[in-house]
Formats: structure tokens, C-alpha cells, sequence
């Protein structure tokens, strides 16, 4: 456990110095000379943070519970803002299968599973967020597990360099669904 106990600092240091300077700039994004938001410098170096330390874990996380997960999780951050366009579909897809960790897993079954839920959520938000959320909430019996699809909920929500207020919910929702603590995320 001292690896998440590492993770839990680091994030707890990035939140301070992200507390330490929000802006009221467009998006949480940085502006000139102003520090930065929710979306900016420090959730994207905590993004990169979660990435090298979920890289980490890829020897250990090779069940059907955190695939499976991960693949609920992937499509609620793409779905977040209550729709997935096809652009936004493709780009999250080339994500999990450029994944490190998720490498451990055919790509057909990761597509299939991401695919699948896309489709909940496009078809009906709320009747598909339910039916997603129960298929994270499989990974709350491993507690690394249940991190691990945080963290690649996190790695997928920051790709673009910014983690926008639905995803921040959805991620703190996900949290609460996994028994794990939001705040280790800096949510």
C-alpha cells in the first residue's frame, strides 16, 4: 500500500498548489499570468502522475472486473456532457487501445465493452449511467482495482489537457461508486 500512499501525496501537493492559484479564466484554463484552474497545469500534471503510476500496476491488473470497468468508466467520461459525438467516440477508442495498461486485453473485447456502453448512455443518459455505474462498482471488492479505474477514468478525462466540470462529476460519482475517496484525486 505505500505506492498509493505516494499517489495520495502527490496529489494532495498538486491540489495545495492548485488551491493555491485558481483563476477565474476561460474553462479552469490558465490565463496570462494567472495561476491555474481546475482544468490547467496542476490536474494536468496530476493526469500524467496517474498515468506513469497506473503504468506501474499493468503486471497486476489483468482481471475481467477492472477491464470491464475501466471500459464503464471510459464511456462515462466520453458521455459526461450527456452525448458522444462520432469524433469523440473514435478519439476516447484510439485512447484505450494506445493504453498501457489496457494493452493486457484483446482490443476487440475493449471495443466491444466501450462500445457497449457508449451506446447506454447515446440511447438513454440516466437508464444508461445506472447500468454503467453498477459495472464500476464490480471493481469496489480490489481496492487497487477500484483506484486503477479511477485513474484510468482520470487518464482519459485529462487526454486533451483539461477536465471539464462533467467529467470532474462523473469521476467524484465513480469515486463514491468504487468506496474510494474523491479527494485522493483532488476532486
Amino acid at each position: 500500500m505505500a505506492m498509493w500512499d505516494r499517489i495520495k501525496d502527490q496529489a494532495k501537493g498538486l491540489q495545495q498548489q492548485s488551491q493555491g492559484g485558481r483563476s477565474s479564466g476561460g474553462h479552469g484554463r490558465p490565463g496570462p499570468g494567472s495561476g491555474s484552474g481546475s482544468g490547467g497545469g496542476s490536474k494536468a500534471q496530476l493526469v500524467g502522475v496517474l498515468k506513469t503510476q497506473l503504468a506501474s500496476l499493468k503486471t497486476e491488473l489483468k482481471s475481467g472486473a477492472y477491464r470491464d470497468a475501466s471500459m464503464a468508466m471510459c464511456a462515462l467520461v466520453a458521455a459526461a456532457d450527456g452525448s458522444v459525438d462520432p469524433a469523440e467516440r473514435q478519439h476516447v477508442e484510439s485512447l484505450i487501445l494506445q493504453n498501457d495498461v489496457l494493452q493486457n486485453f484483446p482490443p476487440e473485447q475493449l471495443r466491444q465493452r466501450f462500445n457497449k456502453h457508449v451506446d447506454q448512455l447515446s440511447f438513454n443518459f440516466q437508464q444508461g449511467k445506472t447500468e454503467v455505474m453498477q459495472e464500476i462498482a464490480k471493481a469496489a471488492k480490489k481496492p487497487m482495482e477500484a483506484k486503477a479505474v479511477v485513474q484510468t477514468g482520470f487518464v482519459v478525462a485529462g487526454a486533451d489537457g483539461y477536465i471539464a466540470p462533467a467529467e470532474e462529476q462523473v469521476l467524484r460519482e465513480a469515486c463514491m461508486a468504487l468506496n474510494v475517496s474523491p479527494q485522493e484525486f483532488g476532486l
